[in-house]
């Protein structure tokens, strides 16, 4: 039983562990920041506004022993949701359990480590996809041999739903990404691939209907068994188990009525605890308020007694066989997902791999995503409170006095800014040096990077120095859009009115209203930036829309460059008073400030007017408006703006 938590700073979060462990929880899932996921230090520039905003920030050593000062690394499971950066946090905890006493070889836990699906969802990739499969796999070859308790990669299908994946594309691009992993490591001369398949593990999603949702976690255990069987030649059937984690669905939870997301949570814990032949190994869930931004401990709280409640006071756990044994609709069902996802998956491999497939398999993700929404908006798709049963009573759970939501202490940038440059002061720089010599050596000649980063952890190199120098060899990289290719929606409902309306409004400016989508800072959560990108040229606008992790001064200049007549930022990483304001300035130091400048995300109410006076037109929460709505807005005030004499706003 875990909830995922890590906030501000090592030492609060450290709190947060320990507290949560007092009340129950077994295991820990560390929520790292937005800078520690893509490889930059807190004083980076890309790091503006983002440290310690959507998890834990860690520099360098010193920062981890904090992390988990008075907890056992020996005696604990540790699960965390580390990608890019996959293999430095890994040194980091065994240089921290070595420090406790700890001998490696016992220590059990999880780095997520599935870089394929931050191609496609998720965003915190760094290097291209095979320089950052070939860091996989180094994680791989070294846990199996030196921590072979440790589960060294979790192939996660959690952010392809929340990306909009069905459950037949779910099944079929989590299967080619362990695939494209599998492959290379088989490639590896010693090592032993039933151990390396013993030790993978999964991490899912669970959505509403938890039916089909259930069905498909059997349809993922039974794919798996006889893809391991069969294509790999594992002939121990417990290496063969298909064992997972889950996170229930958070694309479901909504902002409007958010008391409401209490049972979808209980309904969606069901899909992967019901059955006893594909039930969850660790379950973690999210919180009730989680649309509306981070959540506090008393919320965590709440998840977890959620599992409690289900786990010892129900029977659930009680029985022997499966309940669903011998149901011939479950079994009917299952095969129906079985049969689509292999045929998804054949498609996948004429391509190639799952590598080769990053931009057919994006693009894919973004189409589900706009049928799901076009579905929510004609009411097809029920949500309710969202476009069913919207007229209630006031909650009292966000109308009392107290904050429904956690609010990070602003002050806790600077002071880990602080922290880093005494950290930096006090250590051996010619060591240091050295060593991450020595690391661009074992990346540039195709030696394990295990040894060498852990070394790198030791002598006090910091995270944003261990990936420059990885970046020096291997690069970067920009993924797909998904965006390039696709098939938009034809004029229907309310689409078709702001169609017209644009089309009008083109003619009296004398271009086809231009769009700037933007994603500035280290945001890597593109789903909204994407649907309104979609719906905005299925209105006839022209979007450009270049992708995730831009700075504000790119941003203006595209701006700029591109002559557009409005402006959209998508942003969900809390980092909006610092990226926001600093956009909007840039944009009037550019003679720019008649171009209306709209914010999406999770902004909390609190923070609208600072937005406003800092010249944002306007701002939009989860579930505040219909995608067709927001576009039918940008529509009307680039009219209004065309009416009004120049230089007013």
């Amino acid at each position: 039983m875990r909830t995922y938590a890590g906030h501000t700073n090592p030492r609060a979060a450290n709190e947060l562990f320990r507290t949560n462990l007092a009340k129950g929880q077994t295991g820990l899932s560390v929520a790292f920041d937005l800078p520690t996921q893509t490889g930059y230090d807190a004083d980076h520039p890309m790091a503006a506004g983002e440290v310690g905003k959507v998890g834990v920030p860690i520099c360098h050593l010193g920062d981890m022993e904090a992390l988990f000062a008075q907890i056992p690394l020996a005696k604990m499971n540790t699960s965390m949701t580390i990608n890019a950066t996959a293999a430095w946090l890994l040194a980091l905890y065994v240089a921290v359990a070595e420090g406790q006493g700890a001998n490696p070889r016992e220590l059990r836990g999880t780095t997520q480590n599935d870089i394929l699906k931050e191609f496609l969802a998720r965003g915190t990739y760094i290097f291209p996809p095979e320089p950052s499969l070939r860091l996989t796999a180094d994680t791989i070859e070294y846990t199996v041999e030196h921590i072979p308790k440790w589960n060294p990669v979790n192939i996660c299908s959690y952010h392809l739903q929340e990306a909009g994946a069905t459950p037949v594309q779910e099944l079929a691009f989590t299967l080619a990404n362990a695939f494209a992993v599998l492959d290379r490591v088989q490639a590896r001369p010693g090592v032993s691939l039933p151990n390396v398949v013993g030790q993978i593990s999964f991490f899912v999603n669970a959505g509403i209907r938890f039916i089909e949702e259930m069905c498909k976690m059997k349809a993922f255990v039974r794919l798996w068994d006889r893809y391991t069987r069969e294509r790999y030649g594992i002939e121990d059937p417990i290496k063969r188990r298909f064992r997972y984690g889950v996170q229930v669905n958070s694309l479901g939870l909504t902002a409007q009525q958010p008391e409401n997301n209490v049972q979808r949570i209980v309904l969606e814990m069901l899909a992967v605890t019901l059955s006893k032949e594909a039930r969850a190994r660790s379950v973690q869930l999210p919180a009730w308020n989680e649309a509306l931004g981070l959540p506090r401990p008393w919320d965590q709280q709440w998840s977890l007694r959620i599992q409690q409640v289900l786990a010892y006071e129900t029977d659930l756990l009680e029985y022997d066989g499966d309940l669903f044994g011998g149901s011939t609709i479950i079994e009917a069902k299952v095969k129906e997902l079985i049969d689509a996802a292999e045929a998804e998956l054949k498609r996948i491999q004429q391509i190639g791999d799952a590598c080769e497939a990053i931009e057919v398999m994006k693009r894919a993700l973004v189409a589900s995503h706009a049928e799901r929404q076009r579905r929510i908006e004609s009411g097809d798709l029920t949500m309710v409170g969202v476009n069913q049963f919207t007229e209630h009573d006031p909650s009292p759970l966000v109308t009392g006095e107290a904050e429904s939501i956690l609010v990070v202490d602003p002050e806790g940038e600077r002071r880990q800014l602080e922290r880093l440059r005494a950290f930096r002061a006090a250590r051996n720089n010619a060591e240091v040096g050295a060593v991450l010599h020595a690391l661009v050596d074992a990346a540039t000649s195709g030696a394990n990077i295990m040894p060498a980063s852990i070394r790198a952890a030791q002598v006090g190199v910091t995270t944003g120095e261990w990936a420059g120098a990885l970046r020096k060899v291997f690069g970067e990289y920009r993924a797909p859009t998904g965006l390039q290719g696709m098939t938009f929606a034809s004029d229907a409902g309310a689409l078709a009115a702001v169609r017209t309306r644009a089309a009008a409004v083109s003619r009296q400016i004398g271009h086809p209203i231009r769009l700037l989508v933007a994603k500035p800072g280290l945001d890597g959560h593109s789903n909204g930036a994407e649907q309104v990108a979609v719906r905005a040229k299925e209105a006839g606008l022209e979007v450009i829309y270049e992708g995730i992790r831009l700075t504000p001064e790119e941003i203006a200049a595209s701006a700029a460059d591109e002559d557009v007549d409005a402006i959209g930022i998508s942003i969900h990483s809390g980092s909006h008073l610092t990226l926001v304001p600093r956009v909007a300035a840039l944009l009037r130091q550019r003679g720019l400030s008649d171009v209306p400048l709209f914010v999406g995300g999770i902004v909390p109410d609190t923070d609208r007017d600072a937005l406003k006076r800092c010249g944002v037109t306007r701002v939009y929460t989860p579930g505040q408006a219909t995608l067709t709505q927001i576009v039918g807005d940008i529509v009307n005030e680039v009219a209004e703006r065309q009416r009004r004499p120049t230089g007013t706003a």
